[in-house]
């Protein structure tokens, strides 16, 4: 790996250089945030039941007592053998983060529209101790667009990330935030879908420290696997993750 060598002092200026425009774009993320967070809401007029471990739940019983929801949309669907590699890496995040959430009145959930039967052996087989819960019989998955409809896809174009665009998968992956008030209001405030979560991504943001940086050509699915996955046939010791593109799942397929 060939890069330009220069002393301890051209590296410091160069480094001071960079700094500047990485204070810049802290500046920007918290402008953007707090317009994200000034954003107009919906409220939440239909009535969605979804099927988890305690039973047949609405929207408002999974915000259990607290007055915000992160939902990550998983990509898992009916008859799917297991889900998504890049919806597992991004929940892979979850586990340290839940108390600190939970302590901050946000809880999280994740949503698939699997049957809970086919979605709880893979969650033990993964390891994962938070919340998820099944739409299968519910229009959640429609209505937030991240699943799509026999006669939407045989058009060849669906209604992804805020626009119509090519059919890439009958799921896709995302978040949507929703907020209820004192009188069990709920309000849809926010949604994101593609590369809108890349920052909620740790292991992305220490990888980007590093000169060899994401290595990436077709996105994740180079080489991100299931984290019980890893060495496996098809993959190496340096992590790329060689597969058919057949094989691969469509939740970083968009990648703009």
């Amino acid at each position: 790996m060939e890069h330009q060598i220069v002393s301890r002092e051209e590296w410091l200026e160069a480094r001071t250089a960079l700094l500047a425009k990485e204070k810049e774009l802290t500046r920007r993320r918290d402008d953007l945030n707090k317009q994200l967070r000034e954003l107009p809401w919906v409220k939440v007029e239909k009535t969605y039941l979804f099927n988890g471990p305690d039973g047949t739940e609405t929207l408002g019983d999974l915000f259990d007592g607290r007055s915000q929801l992160i939902v990550q949309h998983f990509m898992f669907g009916p008859g799917w053998k297991e889900g998504c590699v890049g919806c597992s890496f991004s929940a892979d995040h979850m586990e340290g983060a839940l108390p600190h959430l939970e302590n901050h009145d946000i809880s999280f959930v994740v949503v698939a529209r699997a049957p809970l039967k086919e979605i709880a052996p893979f969650q033990k087989r993964m390891g994962w101790r938070f919340k998820w819960v099944s739409s299968y019989e519910t229009d959640f998955n429609y209505d937030y667009h991240v699943s799509f409809r026999k006669e939407e896809i045989a058009t060849g174009k669906v209604y992804y990330n805020f626009q119509r665009g090519d059919f890439q998968s009958e799921e896709m992956s995302g978040r949507s935030v929703f907020y209820k008030d004192e009188a069990g209001n709920i309000f849809h405030t926010y949604s994101s879908y593609a590369r809108g979560g890349d920052h909620l991504l740790g292991a992305y943001n220490y990888i980007d420290l590093t000169p060899k940086g994401r290595n990436e050509s077709r996105g994740m699915t180079d080489w991100v696997r299931h984290h019980d996955k890893y060495g496996e046939e098809g993959g190496e010791w340096t992590g790329r993750y060689l597969t058919d593109l057949s094989a691969e799942c469509g939740c970083e397929a968009a990648r703009v």
